[in-house]
C-alpha cells in the first residue's frame, strides 16, 4: 500500500484553530506509516437525524488492530471544568458541553453498520474508540482526579504524541468496544473496499443460464468480484480542495465516478453550498444522476437521496434547453438574458456555438457569483479553437466568474474542478490546461498542493473499464505509433508515457526502437478469464457484406452468448458527423429487417427512425430489449460489454486526421470486454490495426519522425512548452526527478517548486526565482544560477559542482550539499 496515499485528508487541515488536530494527525501518520492501514481525517459519514456528529475526526483501519476512531479535543486542562458520566463541561471553548467518547463510540458503531452488510465481515471487525488531548498530559489529568472517574475513557495524551511506539502500544492495549477476529487478507481487502464505497460500483449480477466459458459466464464471474480499493481514486474522490483542481485521467479511469462522489460528498457535508455538476453529452443525465443518488445514500446511511428539486446540487448539461435547465441557461436566467440556441449562432458545431454564446454573455453582462463549487466532466469537450474571450476559453471563464471565492482574502481561488482526457477530444487539439483556460495570470493556480495536503493536479493512469490489450491498441492507433508516414501524437519524454500508464524501453531518438508496456495499470481481469480474442477486425468489399456479418454476430451474442441487447451490446458508427447519419439509418433498417430490435438515441421507442422533435427524449441512450446504434459524439461517456465499430473506412480514408483517430480511440474505449471493428475497402490504417492486434500487450515501433502533436501531461512538459511560448511563471510546479538538463530557463519563476532529485546539470537559471523551492538531492553541476533568488530554498544534498552562484541570494537556505 502506497504510504503517501494511505493517509487521506478530506479537507485541508492546519488553519487557525486546527493546530491541535494537526498535531494529533501528524503523530498518528508517523506511528502508522509502516503498518498495513488506511487513515482518514474526517471520514465522510453523516446522519441527519442523530444528535451526534457522524463524521469522525480521525478514522484508522488497521490490518491487525481493526477500526479505530479518534476524537480530538484540542483543549487545555483549565478549559475542562468537569466530567460527569460521558458529559464533559468546557470553559472558554466553542461549546459548553460535549460527549467526546460517546460521540466516538456512535461514530464507530455507524461505521460497523457498513461492514456488517458484508457476510464475510459481519461481527468480525475489532473496533476501538479513543479521545486525543494534544494539550493535556497525564499529570494534569490525574491532578484533576479525572483518572479516578468510573467512565474515564482511553486517552491519547500529549506525551504519547512524541513517540510512535507509545501510540501503537496505547491503542493496542485499549479494550475493544467490539472484539472481532484476526482478519484474513480477503477480509482485509473487503473492509478497505467497503470503506471506499466500492460496492456502489459493483453492478447487479443477473444470473442467467449459460454454458461454461461463454461470454455470459465470463461476465458473471467478473461482476461477482468486488473491486479492490484504489488509494489514488479514494483520495481524489473524498478530498474537497480549497480552490481549483485539475484531474487528468485516461479513458475508463473512473473520472465521472470520482466527480459524482466528490459532488455528492460536498452537498452532504455542506448542504448550504450551491454546486453545479456539468457535462456536455446529454445522454449522461441518467447515469450521472443515478451515481450521485447512490453516493448521497451511501454517505447518509440511506437516510437521504438526491432530490433535484430541493437539493442545492444541480446536475446540468452545459447548454440547457426549454425543458431542462443547463449551466449556460442558468447563468443567463440569473442575468436576465434570453439564452441563445445553436441555430441562432454563426457556429455549426455545438461546442463552438456554446463558446460563441458564452462570449456574448460575458461581453454584455456582469456574471453573478452563483456557485460555491463547479465540477466539469469530460472537460476536453468544452474546449474550442475558434472562439476566445480575452485569450481564455469562454465556457471555463464563464464557470470561473460564476463562482464565489473560497476565501475573500484570496479572490482568485475558486472551487472549479475539471476532469479531462485530451485524447478523447473530437473537436479541438487544445489541451484544457490552466493557461489555455484562464490566461497567463491564473495559469499557476493548479500547480502544487493546498497546505501541502491536497494536490491541485491529479493524473490517473489506471484504466478500469477497458481490457489491457484494447487500451494499448486504442492509444497506439490514436497516436499513429505504427503509421508508415510517422507518429501523429506522442512524446519523446518517458514521464509523459508514465502518466498514461506505460513503461518505456528505449531512447527516443530518430531511428531508435521503442517498446511500450502497461504494468499494473489495467486491472480489468476479463482477459485472464476469456480464452478467445478480445478484439477482432473484419474488412469487406461491400457495406452489404459488413452489415450481414454484423447482424449474424449480434444474433449469436443474443441467442448463444446470452448477452442482453441493451447495455451489454452497443454499435458505434464511425465517421464525421456529415456522413455518419446515413450509415446509422442504413444500419438500423438492415438490422430491423434481420429481426433485431434496435434503438436510436433520443427516439421515442425501439425500431423507430423518425420521431418528431417535440416527442424525442434528448437524454435517452438505451432502451430495454434493443441494441443501441449511436454516433461517437453521443456515445461518449457510455460503455457496454461488447462494442461493434462499423464504417472504419470513413476514418481510414483520412487517416492523418487526428480528430478521426481520436474518434477511434473513444470508440474502442467504450468496451468493458470485447470489441469488433469493421470497414470496407483496403487502406493503410487497416494494416496498422492488424499489426497492433498481433502484438497483444506491448507495442514496439521505430521512431521515424517527431510527433505532430506533443503530449503534455506532466508539469515538466508544461514548463518546457510554456517557456518556449514566452511564459515564465511555473510557481509550485511538481518537477520531482524531472530531467531539465542543459535548458535555458532564464528569469523562470519556480517559487516553492518541487525540484527534488531533478537533473539541472548545465541548465541556465540566471535570474531564476527559486524562493522556498525544494532542490534537495538535485544535480546542479555546471548550472548557471547568477543573480538567482534562493531565499529559504532547500539545498540539502544538492550537487553544486562547478555551479555559478554569482550574486545569488541564499538567505535562510539549507546548505548541506554534495561537492
Amino acid at each position: 500500500m502506497n504510504n503517501l496515499n494511505k493517509f487521506i485528508q478530506t479537507e485541508t487541515l492546519g488553519n487557525k484553530g486546527e493546530a491541535g488536530e494537526k498535531l494529533v494527525w501528524d503523530s498518528l501518520k508517523r506511528a502508522f506509516e509502516l503498518r498495513s492501514c488506511i487513515a482518514y481525517w474526517r471520514y465522510p459519514i453523516f446522519c441527519q437525524a442523530s444528535k451526534f456528529r457522524k463524521e469522525p475526526d480521525i478514522l484508522i483501519a488497521d490490518y491487525k488492530l481493526g477500526l479505530i476512531v479518534v476524537e480530538v479535543k484540542a483543549i487545555r486542562i483549565e478549559q475542562l471544568v468537569n466530567i460527569q458520566g460521558h458529559r464533559w463541561e468546557y470553559l472558554n471553548f466553542y461549546t459548553k458541553f460535549g460527549n467526546p467518547y460517546q460521540q466516538a463510540e456512535n461514530q464507530l458503531f455507524a461505521l460497523l453498520e457498513y461492514s456488517d452488510r458484508e457476510p464475510l465481515l459481519r461481527q468480525k471487525i475489532t473496533a476501538r474508540a479513543i479521545v486525543a488531548l494534544p494539550y493535556i498530559n497525564k499529570r494534569q489529568w490525574r491532578e484533576k482526579g479525572f483518572d479516578k472517574l468510573p467512565n474515564s475513557p482511553p486517552i491519547l495524551f500529549s506525551e504519547h504524541l512524541a513517540s510512535s511506539q507509545s501510540i501503537i502500544e496505547l491503542i493496542s492495549n485499549i479494550n475493544p468496544l467490539v472484539a472481532g477476529d484476526s482478519l484474513t487478507s480477503t477480509q482485509w481487502e473487503l473492509l478497505l473496499a467497503v470503506l471506499g464505497g466500492t460496492p456502489i460500483y459493483t453492478p447487479a449480477c443477473e444470473r442467467l443460464p449459460c454454458s461454461p466459458q461463454s461470454r455470459r459466464q465470463i461476465l458473471q464471474q467478473v461482476r461477482s468480484r468486488l473491486n479492490q480499493l484504489d488509494l489514488q481514486q479514494e483520495k481524489i474522490a473524498k478530498q474537497i480542495p480549497t480552490g481549483m483542481q485539475r484531474i487528468r485521467g485516461i479513458a475508463g479511469s473512473g473520472k465521472t465516478v470520482l466527480l459524482c462522489q466528490k459532488s455528492a460528498l460536498m452537498t452532504v457535508k455542506h448542504p448550504e453550498w450551491q454546486i453545479a455538476l456539468v457535462f456536455f453529452s446529454r445522454s449522461l443525465y441518467e447515469s450521472i444522476t443515478g451515481q450521485v443518488n447512490k453516493w448521497i445514500r451511501h454517505f447518509t446511511q440511506e437516510q437521504l437521496s438526491y432530490d433535484p428539486e430541493k437539493s442545492n446540487l444541480k446536475i446540468l448539461h452545459a447548454w440547457g434547453s426549454k425543458q431542462q435547465p443547463g449551466f449556460y441557461s442558468t447563468v443567463c436566467k440569473a442575468t436576465g438574458t434570453l439564452p441563445l440556441a445553436v441555430p441562432f449562432t454563426s457556429s455549426k458545431k455545438p461546442n463552438e456555438a456554446l463558446a460563441e454564446a458564452c462570449i456574448q454573455l460575458l461581453e454584455n453582462k456582469t456574471i453573478p457569483q452563483l456557485f460555491d463549487a463547479v465540477l466539469i466532466d469530460e472537460g476536453q469537450d468544452l474546449i474550442v479553437n475558434n472562439w476566445k474571450y480575452q485569450n481564455k476559453q469562454p465556457f471555463y471563464w464563464l464557470a470561473y466568474q460564476s463562482l464565489r471565492p473560497v476565501n475573500p482574502i484570496y479572490p482568485q481561488q475558486r472551487r472549479l474542478i475539471w476532469a479531462y482526457d485530451e485524447l478523447q477530444s473530437l473537436d479541438s487539439l487544445n489541451i484544457p490546461e490552466p493557461v489555455e483556460l484562464f490566461g497567463e495570470q491564473l495559469g499557476h493556480l493548479v500547480t502544487g498542493q493546498y497546505n501541502q495536503q491536497i494536490n491541485k493536479t491529479e493524473i490517473i493512469s489506471r484504466c478500469y473499464r477497458t481490457p489491457q490489450q484494447i487500451i494499448i491498441i486504442a492509444h497506439a492507433i490514436a497516436m499513429g505509433l505504427l503509421r508508415k508516414k510517422g507518429i501523429l501524437t506522442g512524446s519523446s519524454c518517458a514521464e509523459e508515457w508514465q502518466a498514461l500508464g506505460y513503461r518505456v524501453t528505449g531512447d527516443w531518438q530518430l531511428g531508435n526502437t521503442i517498446t511500450l508496456q502497461r504494468e499494473h495499470n489495467s486491472p480489468n481481469i476479463i482477459n485472464e478469464l476469456w480464452q478467445g480474442e478480445m478484439i477482432g477486425f473484419d474488412s469487406f468489399s461491400s457495406r452489404q457484406q459488413e452489415l450481414t456479418t454484423l447482424a449474424d454476430k449480434i444474433k449469436h451474442n443474443i441467442t448463444q452468448d446470452n448477452l442482453q441487447p441493451d447495455r451489454e451490446i452497443l454499435i458505434i458508427v464511425l465517421g464525421n458527423s456529415y456522413a455518419v447519419s446515413s450509415l446509422v439509418k442504413q444500419t438500423a433498417i438492415f438490422l430491423i429487417n434481420q429481426g433485431i430490435n434496435i434503438y436510436l438515441p433520443t427516439q421515442s421507442t425501439v425500431n423507430r427512425l423518425d420521431t418528431p422533435a417535440e416527442q424525442r427524449n434528448a437524454n435517452q441512450f438505451w432502451h430495454s430489449g434493443a441494441v443501441t446504434i449511436s454516433t461517437i459524439h453521443r456515445a461518449k461517456g457510455q460503455e457496454a460489454d461488447f462494442v461493434y465499430l462499423i464504417g472504419l473506412d470513413r476514418i481510414a480514408q483520412d487517416e492523418a486526421n487526428i480528430f478521426l483517430r481520436n474518434q477511434l480511440f473513444v470508440a474502442l474505449t467504450r468496451t468493458k470486454a470485447w470489441v469488433n471493428i469493421s470497414g470496407i475497402g483496403n487502406y493503410s490504417l487497416y494494416q496498422e490495426l492488424r499489426q497492433l492486434i498481433k502484438r497483444k500487450n506491448k507495442i514496439t515501433f521505430t521512431v521515424k519522425s517527431l510527433p505532430q502533436r506533443e503530449l503534455r501531461i506532466s508539469d515538466r512538459a508544461n514548463l518546457i512548452q510554456g517557456y518556449a511560448l514566452g511564459r515564465t511563471n511555473f510557481r509550485y510546479a511538481n518537477l520531482h526527478k524531472a530531467d531539465l538538463s542543459h535548458l535555458s530557463l532564464v528569469n523562470v519563476n519556480l517559487i516553492e517548486a518541487d525540484l527534488s532529485y531533478a537533473n539541472l546539470a548545465g541548465t541556465n537559471l540566471t535570474n531564476a526565482k527559486l524562493i522556498a523551492a525544494d532542490l534537495s538531492n538535485a544535480n546542479l553541476t555546471n548550472a548557471n544560477l547568477t543573480n538567482a533568488k534562493l531565499i529559504g530554498a532547500n539545498l540539502l544534498n544538492t550537487n553544486l559542482n562547478n555551479t555559478q552562484l554569482d550574486n545569488v541570494n541564499l538567505t535562510n537556505t539549507i546548505l548541506e550539499t554534495e561537492g
